[in-house]
């Protein structure tokens, strides 16, 4: 069926016959490939059967970093609601030649500002939405649109329990004692893991799987740590960029990266519970 999908879209979209496919890792969203094309060119397929119009809004933040970022992300050849057609991107995922390459990139993308916090459609997390209603404090922002949207989906996923939940509450109520605004909203890829990131040599070849909206950068830089997606070497060279303000390393980034763990908690349980109730004891609640 999948194979089908894809075939149709590769003509229709691209005028070629589909020679083959084969399964590729990866992918929160529907089924990847790499699908070879009659003029033995390569090219990504992912088919979501569920109906959602995923794919449309993954195609949507590609091609608004390509539009309005130097950020490397795949072409967007054709989208619909069960296909979405991008390209093939060479490269692996050993980033310790190319982490001076991943400080610059994602240092020019905190760069592109707005006027308020959010964006100007939902995006994703995953295959899950996220809302980014524009929003004129970050802290306000933060506090709504993550800390407790993201408690609120794990509690109805019934992978929360309601204690951490009441605690997440009590945070999200002193949350402007322990935030101040950043000087102005950074655009952000969202979901920079090892995962979402390929290289080659010294080069960052692409950035993956967006879950892009306008928020403190510190958020992003939150998420990397705690997935150990770079290593000292990107942190030196994007403070030597742009300026990693005192108290992130002690204390915004473990506050931040609540919500990619509240998030993991939504999609897997398990041992993320443990981490949000041990991050919730380092911050006091």
């Amino acid at each position: 069926m999948a194979e089908k999908i894809i075939a149709g879209g590769v003509e229709t979209a691209l005028g070629q016959r589909l020679l083959n496919t084969r399964p590729l890792g990866g992918g929160c969203i529907g089924e990847v490939y790499r699908a070879e094309l009659s003029d033995g060119s390569p090219v990504v397929a992912k088919v979501d059967r569920t109906g959602e119009s995923h794919l449309k809004r993954e195609a949507y933040m590609l091609r608004y970093l390509r539009e309005n970022s130097e950020l490397p992300v795949p072409e967007v050849y054709h989208s619909s609601g069960d296909l979405l057609l991008m390209q093939f991107v060479e490269g692996g995922g050993d980033f310790s030649r190319a982490e001076t390459h991943a400080a610059e990139l994602l240092a020019a993308l905190h760069g592109i500002t707005a006027d308020a916090y959010g964006h100007e459609r939902d995006t994703l997390i995953g295959s899950l939405s996220q809302p980014n209603s524009w929003t004129a404090l970050w802290v306000e922002f933060f506090r709504d649109h993550r800390l407790l949207y993201s408690a609120r989906v794990g509690s109805e996923a019934g992978r929360l329990p309601l204690d951490l939940r009441a605690r997440i509450d009590k945070l999200a109520e002193n949350l402007d004692e322990i935030l101040n605004e950043p000087e102005r909203p950074s655009l952000i890829h969202g979901d920079v893991w090892s995962g979402n990131v390929l290289a080659q040599d010294k080069k960052i070849t692409a950035f993956l799987d967006p879950a892009i909206y306008h928020a403190d950068r510190e958020i992003e830089l939150a998420y990397i740590s705690l997935f150990n997606s770079f290593g000292e070497h990107f942190f030196r060279h994007y403070a030597e960029l742009r300026e990693i303000r005192p108290g992130f390393f002690e204390e915004r980034r473990y506050l931040y990266s609540l919500y990619p763990l509240l998030i993991h908690v939504y999609y897997f349980g398990g041992h993320y519970v443990g981490s949000v109730e041990r991050t919730l004891g380092r911050l006091g609640f």
